[in-house]
């Protein structure tokens, strides 16, 4: 048994600043199921979004969220983040991220535009932005004295007080059973307080810019603990993937065409242009839709996507790691267009959460990508991902000491360990790869980035199908990490369709050809989903 009054499940940047900031007071348990530093964060390129210019406003920030929110965006949230963002900017860079400057000094960022932004306002380091503010608070994590690692462990569910005791109402989190995957052991992880941070669940899907670790872990737990969910037919998909058999996941800054990149059909020519009057700028969810149309259309496998007018020292200095990176794949893109296609990437939705992550147990917190706090809408404004995982870890830290101190009795409710039951080592572990490969191609042909009521209701009933297959091999076989994320992935995919059979409009990054209309009914709740 591992025991600490603040338990957290994730490492990218809303676990690991959330961590930091609590451990100062507290006891911490920090549970990641790679390395400490494999994550989403880590692979983000393009920066963090913030109003650190004169020539901004918090206001233009709040006014540009919106409308990519396409009408569903939480207002007062919105302004609370874009407000609040600035001062955390300052305080990584106080920690030690170091973000480009300008050459008018050193209080002067340089600042990179991007899809959606009126102003410039996207805060990098170069192209790796994500890279460097993970290794920076990384290292501040495993140097910290209150904090314990606990790297290659998978949580498996939350332990709540319901279902220890059958008691329906009020609800308490007491932690989470976790597979030790280096010893193939589950432990029972106690804590007063416990925060998931586990990132989104790009892997759902056959094609995404996102590592394997995107499993939809903390949105899964939550919903099988009884927390409602919402919004998850708001699956967002970064329109440029570059295309490659052997480029697993690399995605293509949405920065390249913020500096001036150019999408191409295969004969050279631009469509941007007869999709949208920003062209290439225009939110994600446009580009990407244009790309699935013009690639429909066509019969080709990718467009292109063209930076070398730049010219190549602009390209090698702006897009150091890119082009290195292209190169290895047999792609200049300092002398001559890239081919790209669409992948999942982000997910609006996710556990139904006020700012602070709260949850509807009082003891449970969800922040990241897991969290859906109404900041996004039914879009996501580019680069404000790692904005909004950073407020909500500074939120979610000053709720510390008002949930340790009203807390209930809990020593009265026993936590037994955890039960294999008959449980007996898998023989087949062609039925998890088969059923992991099923859902993602379903998932992709039929929810991905234009859908149909057919579509929907064809995997919907393929998902019922295989949540019985993997619910009887989960309760007969000896658990592993695979057999984990495939039962996370199919809890997603299950709540991703019935959220998208819900909706029947189109709106933001859910387009369906039978409902091509935007209702006039607005509301966020509206796709809320209960266990």
């Amino acid at each position: 048994m591992m025991e600490s009054q603040v338990l957290v499940v994730g490492s990218g940047i809303a676990g690991l600043v959330f961590a930091l900031k609590s451990a100062e007071l507290y006891s911490v348990s920090l549970v990641t199921k790679r390395n400490l530093e494999e994550s989403n964060t880590n692979y983000s390129q393009g920066g963090i979004a913030a109003v650190v210019s004169p020539e901004d406003s918090v206001e233009n920030h709040v006014r540009d969220t919106l409308v990519a929110g396409a009408g569903l965006c939480q207002e007062e949230v919105v302004r609370a983040i874009c407000a609040r963002g600035p001062a955390l900017i300052r305080e990584l860079k106080e920690w030690g991220v170091p973000f480009a400057l300008s050459t008018k000094g050193e209080n002067h960022f340089e600042l990179g535009l991007e899809g959606g932004h009126s102003q410039r306002r996207i805060l990098h380091v170069g192209d790796i932005t994500g890279r460097a503010v993970e290794k920076i608070l990384c290292e501040r994590v495993r140097n910290h004295p209150n904090i314990k690692i606990f790297e290659n462990h998978i949580a498996i569910d939350l332990i709540t007080k319901k279902k220890l005791s059958g008691y329906s109402e009020p609800d308490l989190c007491l932690g989470a059973y976790v597979l030790d995957a280096t010893k193939q052991k589950v432990e029972k992880f106690l804590s007063s307080m416990t925060v998931l941070a586990t990132g989104g669940a790009g892997k759902v899907y056959l094609y995404t810019t996102n590592p394997d670790v995107a499993t939809g872990d903390g949105i899964a737990m939550s919903y099988r603990a009884g927390v409602p969910v919402e919004n998850l037919e708001f699956v967002q998909f970064h329109p440029t993937c570059l295309y490659h058999p052997q480029a697993k996941s690399f995605l293509i800054s949405e920065a390249v065409r913020g500096e001036g990149g150019k999408l191409l059909l295969s004969n050279g020519k631009t469509f941007m242009e007869k999709h949208h009057s920003l062209k290439e700028l225009a939110p994600r969810d446009i580009v990407a839709r244009a790309i699935d149309y013009e690639l429909k259309k066509s019969g080709e496998e990718c467009v292109y996507l063209d930076i070398s007018h730049r010219g190549a020292e602009f390209v090698k200095k702006r897009f150091p790691n890119l082009a290195e990176s292209c190169q290895k794949f047999g792609f200049d893109m300092a002398h001559s267009p890239i081919p790209v296609v669409p992948a999942a990437h982000y997910f609006c939705g996710g556990v139904q959460t006020e700012l602070d992550g709260q949850t509807t147990i009082p003891n449970l917190f969800v922040i990241g990508e897991s969290a859906c706090t109404g900041l996004h809408g039914a879009n996501r404004l580019a680069s404000n991902s790692l904005l909004e995982g950073l407020v909500m870890a500074d939120a979610c830290a000053g709720r510390i000491s008002s949930v340790i101190s009203q807390l209930p009795d809990t020593k009265s409710l026993s936590v037994t360990d955890w039960n294999p039951g008959n449980a007996r080592n898998p023989d087949e572990q062609v039925v998890i790869e088969q059923n992991w490969d099923e859902i993602r191609r379903f998932m992709w042909n039929y929810v991905g980035i234009v859908r149909s009521d057919k579509r929907l209701e064809r995997a919907l009933r393929r998902i019922e199908l295989l949540q019985q297959e993997i619910q009887d091999y989960y309760w007969n076989f000896i658990i592993t990490s695979d057999l984990i994320e495939l039962r996370n992935i199919a809890v997603v995919a299950e709540c991703v369709i019935r959220s998208a059979l819900s909706r029947k409009e189109s709106r933001g990054l859910h387009y369906n050809l039978d409902h091509p209309k935007i209702e006039n009914r607005l509301g966020l709740r509206e796709t809320l989903l209960s266990k």
